[in-house]
Parts: C-alpha cells; sequence; structure tokens
C-alpha cells in the first residue's frame, strides 16, 4: 500500500466531530479526524514501514502524521530524524503523543529527550519531559540512572513555575510518573510535588492549576504505584 492509497483510507474514517475536536485542541488544516481506533486495521494489515511513515508525515495532515508515528518503526530512525519530525510538529498532540511516544521505542530516547529539554524551545521540552514519562512507565527501574533522575527534579523545583505552558504540563506529569511508575524515588517525587504546590497553567484567557501532589496521592489510594505499561505505542 503505497501512501495515496493510504491517504485515501484515512480520509474515508474521517468524522467531522472528530476533526473538531482536534481542532479545538490545536490541530489545523490538512486534516480528515480519524479516531485512533479507527486505525488499528489499517495498522495490521502495513505494519512497520518506515519509507511510507515518513512520506506520510511530511504531509502535513494530522492523521496522516499521526498514523506515521503508529506505522513508524522507531530503531531504523536517528537523533537527526527525530529533531526532523519534532520540527514538524506545531501543537502539543504531535510532539507529546507521537514524536516523542515514536522516540520512547529506540535506545537512543534519553539522549534526544536531554537534548530537546535544554533546548529552550516549549514543544521540544514538552517533548523530552514527555518522553521520560512513557520510558518511566514502560522500562523497569533499572534502566534509569536514579541520580540522573534526582537531578531532574531538582531542575523541575527550581524553573517549572517559569516555563511555558505546554511544559509545564509535561514538567508536572515527570514528576507524577516517577511518583508512580520509579519507586526508588517515591518519595523524593512526593516531596518534589510538595516543595512546588500547585502550578498555573492558562488555556486562553482561563487559567487551570495543576496538581502533582494530589495526582500522586490518588494514585497510593488506588495502589498504583509500581505501575508499567506493556506498550507505548498503540
Amino acid at each position: 500500500m503505497n501512501a495515496e492509497m493510504v491517504m485515501q483510507e484515512l480520509e474515508a474514517l474521517g468524522k467531522e466531530r472528530t476533526k473538531k475536536m482536534y481542532m479545538s485542541n490545536g490541530a489545523h488544516e490538512p486534516l480528515f479526524g480519524v479516531a485512533t481506533g479507527a486505525m488499528k486495521p489499517l495498522a495490521k494489515q502495513i505494519k512497520l514501514n518506515q519509507p511510507l511513515a515518513e512520506e506520510l508525515f511530511a504531509t502535513g495532515n494530522y492523521d496522516a502524521m499521526y498514523f506515521a508515528g503508529v506505522i513508524a518503526d522507531p530503531k531504523a530512525m536517528t537523533h537527526a530524524d527525530f529533531d526532523r519530525w519534532m520540527n514538524g510538529a506545531y501543537f502539543y498532540m504531535i510532539s507529546d503523543f507521537i514524536v516523542s511516544v515514536t522516540l520512547a521505542e529506540t535506545d537512543i530516547a534519553q539522549e534526544v529527550s536531554d537534548a530537546w529539554i535544554a533546548s529552550g524551545d516549549e514543544l521540544k521540552m514538552s517533548a523530552g519531559w514527555s518522553c521520560y514519562c512513557w520510558l518511566l512507565g514502560n522500562r523497569p527501574d533499572h534502566e534509569f540512572s536514579e541520580s540522573k533522575l534526582d537531578g531532574m527534579l531538582n531542575l523541575v523545583t527550581k524553573t517549572i513555575q517559569d516555563m511555558p505552558d505546554r511544559t509545564k504540563l509535561s514538567m508536572s506529569n515527570f514528576i507524577y510518573t516517577v511518583g508512580v511508575s520509579y519507586t526508588p524515588l517515591h518519595e523524593r517525587a512526593v516531596e518534589t510535588a510538595e516543595a512546588i504546590g500547585q502550578v498555573e497553567v492558562k488555556r486562553g484567557k482561563k487559567s487551570s492549576f495543576l496538581n502533582p501532589s494530589g495526582n500522586i496521592q490518588k494514585a497510593v489510594e488506588k495502589g498504583q504505584i509500581g505501575f508499567k505499561r506493556k506498550y507505548v505505542r498503540c
């Protein structure tokens, strides 16, 4: 199946209601409005196909870009490839739920994420912190440096209140994920969350407040500490 055929299949799966929902979150034309679950039969048919994924991602069509992440072969991608994909990520659903998810299945995930976190760019920083969340929620604890993660918690404490809103969200989620999925630093994450308190993020003219401390406590009450997901990508 070539790129043109995939685009036709995706267009046929599009729903106006889903399209409006995506656009309300920041997507823009071109897009069809395909629910992620509706892509699964097509993904099973194609399996991993990196050349096709590259063609689809380059279209700039949101649904095609998402599907590119589903069929991409992450281990065939280099640091430069992921940087190129990030440069095409124009809003958080691409940066955090396509690019960083795909990156999380590679051996270079931490290296690339570290560079993005240090970049100063809102979506790159958001994707870098998000990738660590995907990693921590999936991989065994021994694959991570406890001292490195401790240093990252220190960085969050010092900088989160001054970060762009999307980065704040991902940093808050990082604290939560360390607290829930990386047991060696559970207590440290709890302390970090308590130290920063609530974090204000603005959505248009309205403000909302992130509460990583409360979210970790809810996970404790539900017996979710130590949780690891089996898969990162759908």
